[in-house]
């Protein structure tokens, strides 16, 4: 083959071979010839971007952009990494051949036919399969891998990502995401069989191994919320009027369709998002986290009918969003106030169910640790317990799991990034019983004389004011992001953090890719370590913490800020001010956008 002479003989070779694989490999006609095209139009550099390198699989599974090659989402890589979790499964997992595996899927372009794939692979070692016969919530997977005593789930998702993502997240048998050693153990299974199997591409529905369970999961999901329901009477006479939409994803049926369960009015929906659509016509991002650009339409949807609440979705129904009117703008909740919200909720909730039996010493609430602190607060006050884990639902879940199979009971568990696990019945975030439980407080409220912002307020001036600063810079280029974090390792000489940020005083460093933390006897964290990414922790004197990351799925540099007040110390505006004053030092002495251009988030 002829290549251009940017690429040296050995890239020559190695390029050469991938191609020769892949068009021997891939089963996918459009793939096929795209890659094709490339290699007559002599587009050497591209096929060189997208054969030489393949997407790597990790406790997220995978994530990225459609499109021919190892180094993007379609058939091929799907079929490869699905003979790896085959061959890992088999291997780890004595009765997957009696258990099987759980397969569901968004509405995103080639989701359907991902999950087909997988469940094709599965077949071919006689492994049976719950392959769901239409779009579902991500949170119907794990619930079904718990329900179904499954040795694993898939679900083909890219959450709330572009329009051009596509992703494979795996589930364990204990219905939560996967964690290590098992995506290392996948991953180099994966390496070891990537030629595809004779019955690898074959399609076959009606194969008595794959069988649909959607109806009946959606029958018991629906029984299990309902214990999460205690003042149907309220939701049925409610004057608040709710705007709800699935910002194009899958949510719109499925939150109709258990309405009944809490006894809600009908939710008004956005029309021009409610139907399932993988291009998002409406939002330059579909992600309700991105604030009022995502909510633009259910506001208009609000004004128009005359409702005060607006309830969204993220496209898979996994995260939940929540704004309120007031007066003549709209107030967006950020996660940490979302889940300060449902945490207390789920609290008077318990305390209501168990009214003569009530023991706080049992219960916990989890959250990430770049998540708010304001429930730890509440669980101090109340005399139940509170723990942090790692950044990512996968430790929030497996760690839930852990505590109820020890005879405790979980309330709640969050994450900052509008991520919600009410109760312990999906150990996963869930969009679909956070939304509906979120609408039975806000009846509630209402039947007690108060808003959302007003209960917030409340619970601030009872447990103290918790105010948070939390958002990202954009960067495409990996070793900027390694040059800025091992810049702040060694600030003032080798092995040394900063002391100082503007007029802050660091008492604290952690650091969980470096596995350091003065703050403990022995300079060791107690929450994991991992090299995969960037992760460090200030914690300020003046009663500040400042955490800075790198993103697992997107091209980012996030920080997340809070100070935390006491009761009756100190006013909103007061702590706000002061945090400020914080996250522009911050961003000027640690971030540097304009040395490291970086782009700051916009709405």
């Amino acid at each position: 083959m002829q290549h251009q002479e940017a690429l040296s003989p050995a890239d020559q070779e190695k390029l050469d071979k991938k191609i020769s694989e892949w068009l021997s490999w891939d089963q996918y006609e459009p793939t096929r010839t795209e890659i094709q095209k490339m290699i007559n139009e002599k587009r050497f550099p591209e096929l060189g971007a997208r054969l030489l390198t393949r997407m790597s699989f990790g406790t997220a599974g995978l994530r990225g952009s459609m499109g021919p090659g190892f180094a993007h989402m379609n058939d091929l890589v799907i079929v490869q990494t699905t003979q790896g979790l085959v061959k890992y499964l088999l291997s780890v997992s004595a009765g997957v051949k009696k258990q099987g595996v759980v397969i569901g899927y968004d509405n995103r372009h080639n989701s359907e036919r991902f999950a087909q794939l997988a469940a094709a692979v599965f077949v071919t070692h006689s492994i049976p399969v719950v392959l769901f016969s239409k779009i579902c919530p991500t949170p119907f997977v794990p619930y079904t891998v718990l329900k179904n005593g499954a040795s694993a789930g898939i679900m083909v998702t890219a959450s709330h990502n572009p329009k051009e993502d596509n992703g494979y997240k795996v589930y364990w048998d204990n219905g939560a995401q996967i964690t290590s050693p098992h995506d290392k153990g996948i991953a180099a299974a994966i390496e070891q069989n990537l030629q595809p199997w004779e019955g690898s591409w074959k399609i076959d529905t009606k194969n008595p191994l794959v069988i649909d369970e959607l109806e009946v999961i959606l029958k018991s999901y629906k029984e299990d919320l309902a214990k999460m329901s205690l003042y149907r009477e309220l939701n049925a006479t409610t004057p608040v009027k709710f705007v709800y939409t699935p910002m194009h994803g899958v949510g719109q049926s499925y939150i109709m369709d258990c309405l009944s369960v809490f006894r809600h009015k009908p939710f008004i929906s956005v029309e021009e998002q409610k139907n399932p659509d993988g291009d998002f016509p409406t939002v330059r991002y579909p992600n309700p986290e991105e604030g009022k650009s995502a909510l633009d339409l259910a506001a208009a949807t609000a004004k128009r009918n005359s409702a005060t609440v607006i309830l969204a979705n993220d496209p898979d129904a996994d995260r939940f969003a929540l704004a309120e009117k007031q007066e003549e703008s709209w107030k967006i909740f950020s996660g940490n106030e979302i889940g300060t919200l449902l945490g207390w909720w789920m609290w008077h909730c318990y305390q209501q169910t168990n009214e003569n039996n009530v023991d706080p010493k049992n219960c916990y609430v989890i959250a990430s640790t770049v998540s708010s602190k304001v429930l730890r607060s509440i669980a101090n006050a109340e005399g139940f317990h509170f723990e942090e884990t790692l950044t990512g639902f996968k430790w929030i879940a497996n760690r839930a799991d852990v505590l109820r199979k020890s005879g405790k009971t979980v309330l709640f568990g969050f994450e900052e990034a509008i991520g919600f696990m009410c109760g312990d019945f999906v150990l996963d975030k869930d969009g679909v019983s956070a939304c509906l439980i979120a609408a039975e407080m806000i009846a509630w409220l209402n039947n007690q004389g108060s808003t959302i912002q007003q209960q917030l307020d409340t619970l601030a001036k009872k447990y103290g004011y918790h105010v948070s600063n939390n958002s990202y810079f954009l960067c495409h280029h990996p070793p900027t992001m390694n040059a800025m974090f091992q810049r702040l390792r060694n600030y003032e000489g080798s092995g040394t953090y900063p002391k100082t940020c503007g007029r802050f005083h660091v008492e604290f460093v952690r650091d969980l890719t470096d596995g350091y933390d003065n703050e403990q006897p022995d300079n060791k964290p107690v929450l994991p370590t991992s090299k995969s990414s960037h992760m460090i922790t200030f914690t300020f004197e003046e009663g500040i913490v400042a955490t800075l990351r790198t993103s697992g799925t997107e091209p980012k540099i996030k920080y997340y800020t809070e100070i935390c007040g006491k009761p009756g110390q100190g006013s909103r505006e007061e702590l706000e001010n002061v945090l400020d004053e914080l996250v522009a030092s911050l961003i000027e002495e640690y971030f540097q956008p304009e040395k490291n251009n970086l782009k700051a988030k916009s709405d």
